[in-house]
């Protein structure tokens, strides 16, 4: 693994999970028009993220992560990316002002258009095709033509993604986020809700103390109008992720369509490609930890991905699913402790507890999401470590994909809103239910 590494040095492993486009002269034109286009973000951006990730590392700060589990070109309009947001602020509220500690928020957003798929194909009676990858993949629908992976589908990626980000800034920057207004980030269709009258009294709450603050010091505390947003995605389709990847003179390379990247589960073997592509890039990079992670695999893992041992480089997300954390998360952090790692622990609660209704729905149960959670603060907490974080599929639509939580809903309730074409995630009551949770166990 010490040897030079290039953007493209990953062609050199073996690379699961990618798509066989049927065209490879079309394939090779679009990632030469993809990596002329300006880039979605910057290495000044990118570094401002990893110096808030030491800041979660150390205890200072917690990370929310959290979006759609795959996004969907459909989606690239005002009224979801406007749910989505005010989702997240509202949950980094509760978890400020209930935790006492700064909110790193990062979204599963501007370019989470690629899924990992347990299998290369779809059956449906005696048809079988290509599975569906994601938007910039293929399409959803069931024909040859839909599921036949097209290279075009990334530049049409990369315009949402740009989409999404100008979006963001422009909010983020213009106002939206101020909490001298917090009337910005209602959810219509969620007033009068336990949920929402819980997150209400808090917000009043702060209103008086803000007011008091201004009143007591010189003049509007202007550090209150905006918050930072940045972006996420898992770093699935490599050709992608190489066409984006750029030297920046002396700091070296970033990936400049995202500010940070993570590798799935599926993907993470040590003489891999998706590793192979991330140890060279400068963004912070996650690693989804699941159940086959052995603990001298994990520190030989953090060895490649983080050489220098630098703070903020790398975050672990563990996922085992509510059965299993207990038994598999206590040698993993006493192995990495005992290496002397530095890592951020965050937690992802959904992949490890999803599981097929009688109807064949994906769903996955509120309860196990909350037990897996309080089992993660609980065993770090034994082990003398630190959860700096959560990973959380979530939607600011009104959906029916996750059972139980305020709205108690079962799984004859699924099929009211079932909106996802993948995974199911948390709705806005379920999520701010999480976020009241987080609250009190950061406490």
């Amino acid at each position: 693994m010490a040897q030079q590494w290039q953007p493209d040095s990953w062609q050199n492993r073996t690379a699961r999970q990618q798509p066989k486009y049927p065209d490879p002269a079309a394939l090779a034109e679009t990632l030469k028009r993809l990596a002329s286009l300006p880039a979605l973000t910057t290495a000044w951006e990118v570094d401002r993220l990893r110096a808030e990730l030491v800041q979660a590392a150390d205890g200072r700060a917690f990370v929310l992560q959290g979006g759609d589990c795959s996004e969907s070109f459909d989606d690239c309009n005002s009224t979801a990316m406007l749910r989505k947001l005010k989702v997240l602020i509202q949950m980094s509220l509760v978890l400020i002002a209930g935790a006492r500690k700064r909110v790193v928020r990062i979204g599963r957003i501007a370019g989470q258009y690629a899924k990992p798929r347990s299998s290369d194909v779809e059956r449906r009676g005696e048809v079988e095709l290509p599975c569906y990858r994601g938007d910039i993949i293929n399409r959803p629908g069931f024909t040859l033509a839909e599921r036949t992976p097209d290279p075009q589908l990334m530049l049409r990626a990369f315009e949402r993604s740009a989409m999404t980000l100008n979006f963001i800034r422009a909010l983020s920057e213009g106002g939206f986020a101020d909490l001298h207004h917090p009337e910005n980030w209602d959810l219509e269709f969620v007033r009068n809700t336990p949920g929402s009258r819980r997150y209400q009294q808090l917000l009043d709450s702060l209103t008086d103390s803000i007011r008091f603050m201004e009143v007591v010091s010189p003049g509007e505390l202007h550090q209150l109008r905006r918050v930072d947003f940045f972006t996420s995605h898992d770093a699935l389709l490599l050709h992608y992720e190489q066409a984006l990847t750029k030297s920046e003179r002396q700091r070296g390379w970033y990936n400049l369509g995202t500010h940070m990247v993570w590798i799935g589960d599926r993907t993470r073997e040590l003489g891999g490609a998706h590793v192979e592509y991330c140890r060279g890039i400068r963004n912070p990079v996650g690693v989804k930890v699941g159940n086959s992670m052995t603990p001298e695999e994990l520190v030989e893992l953090i060895g490649i991905l983080n050489p220098e041992n630098e703070s903020g480089r790398l975050t672990l997300i563990h996922r085992f699913g509510a059965e299993k954390i207990r038994e598999r998360l206590p040698a993993l952090v006493g192995a990495v402790r005992s290496a002397g790692c530095k890592v951020l622990w965050s937690c992802d609660p959904m992949h490890g507890n999803t599981h097929a209704t009688r109807s064949g729905l994906k769903t996955r149960s509120f309860d196990d999401i909350i037990s897996e959670i309080i089992g993660a603060f609980r065993i770090h907490k034994e082990l003398g470590s630190r959860l700096g974080g959560i990973h959380l599929e979530l939607t600011g639509e009104d959906v029916t994909e996750c059972t139980g939580g305020p709205g108690n809903l079962t799984e004859s309730d699924l099929s009211r809103d079932y909106r996802s074409t993948v995974d199911p995630r948390l709705n806005y009551e379920q999520s701010m239910e999480i976020a009241f949770l987080l609250a009190e166990q950061m406490r």
